[in-house]
């Protein structure tokens, strides 16, 4: 079967801009993306997309235009943005995906300066533009379908620019930070590569080839500068991966002592750190104590930083794992309108049959608490509008 695969190609290197703007190429629905970043509750601000042209290749530009004042919070420090995320209506794996960037782009910063994250306080990248594309970007991950990412070698650029802190280096030190241990390149002129791209790379892709891929869609996003020696674009290739069988790990523990907050929240917290399955089931253990079984399923790259996050987030004091095969279905959203609001329904290919056709949870879940309408009228009418797309 296939797994979705998403190939990055940072032409002119990779800014959060241009990042929102091939997805939206791609063609991920504005408006959903729209919707789900005014839960953020950050006033005064609008997309704007047009069509542009660098080196003869047309694509998508996008400009977060401020339309009010910030208000108070010019500079926002961690505990702002971690509280504006949170409160807001995005998916638990969208609040995570975004906060993990902001956190990697704080974590830096902090070193540079010979702070702390808590006394950090975020100026570009705290800025409502800035907050939009981070967000959007984790959205935006999230409508293609959460595809596996993989990117090629950035560029970083050179020269010197002058930012909050004044006329630094390009590439400025916290791109340079983010980018450790990860392939990069050094060439261009000017900032190609900024510590928001630098940071969604680092969060979200994998610096290497694609695997054997088939391509479906592909999607130019273009930055604002205009290269001479190069097209400011990012390109974006959405596909899939033709396999039968995936060889895989399940991870297990047993827990007798564990508290259920703290179980939760790990479930959330492996998922977010690559995870293709987590769960938890009841079981006797020795002495007839009730207790819990975690089990995780996970792929080669993922499984060292899976187990780590079981031994220091619970309290197991050991981690099985086996190898197992998994034949998996491709997967892809559809959005349908419901009479309450639009919900994404999750479809399962064989081939170019779908098998099973899910409208998602949470969609499904908040529509009914805005409407105050039973959640499971809301399964059903999604469903129903799926049935009669497909006909």
């Amino acid at each position: 079967m296939s797994d979705r695969v998403l190939w990055l190609e940072p032409v002119g290197g990779l800014a959060g801009d241009m990042f929102l703007a091939a997805a939206l190429d791609l063609g991920i629905s504005q408006s959903e993306l729209e919707e789900q970043l005014r839960s953020l509750e950050v006033p005064g601000w609008k997309l704007e997309l047009s069509r542009a042209e660098r080196h003869a290749i047309v694509g998508t530009h996008v400009d977060v235009v401020v339309t009010a004042p910030e208000g108070g919070h010019p500079h926002r420090s961690w505990k702002d943005i971690d509280a504006l995320i949170t409160r807001s209506n995005l998916s638990a794996t969208a609040k995570l995906r975004a906060l993990q960037v902001f956190r990697l782009i704080g974590e830096v910063e902090a070193q540079i300066h010979g702070t702390t994250l808590e006394e950090i306080h975020f100026h570009e990248v705290g800025a409502v533009d800035s907050i939009v594309d981070i967000c959007g970007a984790a959205v935006a991950l999230e409508l293609l379908g959460n595809p596996k990412v993989y990117c090629a070698p950035p560029p970083l650029g050179s020269g010197t620019i002058r930012i909050a802190h004044g006329v630094v280096p390009v590439p400025v030190p916290a791109t340079l930070a983010l980018l450790k241990d990860v392939p990069v390149r050094f060439e261009g002129l000017g900032e190609l590569t900024t510590p928001t791209g630098a940071a969604l790379i680092k969060a979200f892709a994998t610096v290497a080839p694609p695997p054997e891929m088939i391509v479906e869609r592909i999607g130019y996003g273009v930055g604002t500068k205009d290269w001479k020696d190069r097209a400011n674009i990012v390109r974006m290739s959405l596909g899939r991966t033709a396999q039968v069988s995936t060889a895989l790990t399940v991870l297990e523990c047993n827990l007798d002592d564990c508290s259920p907050q703290v179980l939760g929240a790990t479930v959330e917290l492996l998922l977010a750190r690559g995870a293709l399955d987590a769960w938890i089931a009841p079981v006797v253990m020795k002495k007839g104590r009730p207790g819990h079984l975690v089990g995780v399923l996970a792929d080669g790259e993922h499984r060292a930083a899976l187990v780590e996050t079981l031994l220091t987030e619970t309290t197991t004091l050991g981690v099985r794992e086996h190898a197992v095969s998994r034949t998996a279905l491709e997967r892809r959203h559809q959005t349908v309108q419901t009479k309450w609001g639009p919900v994404r329904v999750k479809l399962g290919f064989r081939g170019d049959a779908v098998l099973n056709a899910t409208p998602e949870f949470e969609d499904c879940r908040a529509i009914a608490a805005q409407a105050k309408v039973p959640l499971k009228d809301v399964q059903a009418a999604a469903l129903a509008a799926w049935h009669q797309l497909a006909r």
